[in-house]
């Protein structure tokens, strides 16, 4: 069989990492239902064939859709919802302190309908687990840029990322006083990066990254999938996309090569899903399905690698090619991390890159 682990990465010399989707929810009724969109509780069935996050290709993908309106995205939260409950065998969010229904299947416009109480439909308890899964994505998505932060001191990769972060909102988030004020005291410290970007701005109110840089505000980050539970549902992923290709009378191949069958598409899958099938833990996928996983993965990230040396290139500091890379590995689980043979070596490499290209920098501004 095929290992990743075992073989050099071909883009070390780059300190190459693949991108993440991290700040992303997971859609698994797509994935494992009944192919029906609306029924977002699919996953939380004791029947369910995967719990998988979406790529972000398959995004892109979904992001083409014309959006709803928001009274129907309101009414679509509050039926699953209900849902929820009906599968958890429970009546409300929170008992004992403790949530009961797990809301990652609902995107950030659903979660945001519900945190506002939009329409009069959620209770005090929705509206709070709604806010503090919303807490979690910002945090979430803020983390890799705030390590990259604390390795090499460069502020303007934190402020970018909650800057893009807050832009992604829904027009109805955007009209909000919470979100504007938010976004006035990022961009204010993203400007003030500029100027220069190891200094930290000071003095701006409602800053979220210098609370999140001084520890003063806790993050509100979930605990992550056991891999194990991650490699079955991978598995129950693939057996499904057999069990589609038999019953259109092809065999389901892994080889783009192959003249006959009906290929595998692993587009779909998030870099986590990839690289358990790649390390093959629990000894459950073939030796065709880890080759087809590594491919998968290597196309990734030699984007990744492309990606952050074009945001380089656009911006004209050579730096940001070694804060890309920080940054993705920075979003990385320990097992991504393995797949992508990506060691310690690597980040301090790519630590070292941004320091010395600095220093030269300040040199011929001097």
């Amino acid at each position: 069989m095929t290992s990743i682990g075992t073989t050099p990465n071909p883009y070390a010399q780059y300190g190459s990492a693949y991108a993440r989707a991290a700040a992303t929810p997971s859609l698994a009724a797509t994935l494992s239902g009944d192919g029906s969109a609306g029924d977002l509780s699919t996953s939380a069935t004791p029947s369910a064939a995967t719990n998988l996050t979406l790529s972000d290709v398959a995004r892109a993908q979904l992001a083409k859709a014309p959006l709803p309106d928001f009274a129907t995205v309101t009414n679509d939260a509050r039926v699953t919802l209900d849902r929820l409950y009906t599968v958890a065998g429970v009546k409300k969010p929170i008992v004992d302190g403790k949530t009961t229904i797990d809301l990652s299947t609902l995107d950030r416009r659903s979660l945001f309908a519900i945190s506002t109480n939009n329409g009069g439909k959620f209770t005090p308890d929705e509206q709070a687990v709604a806010a503090t899964e919303l807490k979690q994505r910002f945090d979430k998505v803020l983390a890799p840029s705030l390590a990259t932060t604390r390795l090499t001191g460069d502020y303007s990769v934190s402020y970018k990322s909650a800057l893009d972060y807050l832009d992604g909102a829904s027009d109805e988030e955007k009209a909000t006083a919470t979100w504007a004020n938010q976004r006035a005291a990022v961009l204010k410290g993203y400007q003030a990066t500029q100027q220069d970007p190891n200094k930290a701005p000071a003095g701006i109110s409602g800053d979220p990254i210098a609370a999140a840089l001084a520890g003063t505000t806790p993050p509100a980050t979930g605990k992550p999938r056991d891999f194990s539970s991650v490699a079955s549902d991978v598995r129950a992923f693939l057996d499904r996309l057999k069990s589609e290709a038999a019953s259109n009378g092809k065999q389901l191949v892994y080889d783009s090569r192959r003249k006959t069958g009906q290929l595998a598409d692993l587009s779909s899958l998030d870099n986590r899903s990839l690289s358990a099938i790649s390390l093959n833990q629990d000894k459950k996928f073939s030796g065709e399905e880890i080759f087809a996983a590594k491919q998968e993965l290597n196309t990734r990230t030699r984007l990744a690698v492309l990606d952050a040396l074009k945001q380089s290139q656009s911006a004209g500091d050579p730096r940001q090619f070694s804060l890309g890379i920080l940054k993705q590995y920075s979003s990385m689980s320990a097992e991504e991390r393995q797949a992508a043979n990506w060691t310690q070596d690597f980040q301090d490499a790519a630590i070292k890159s941004y320091k010395s290209t600095s220093t030269l920098l300040s040199i011929l501004k001097s």
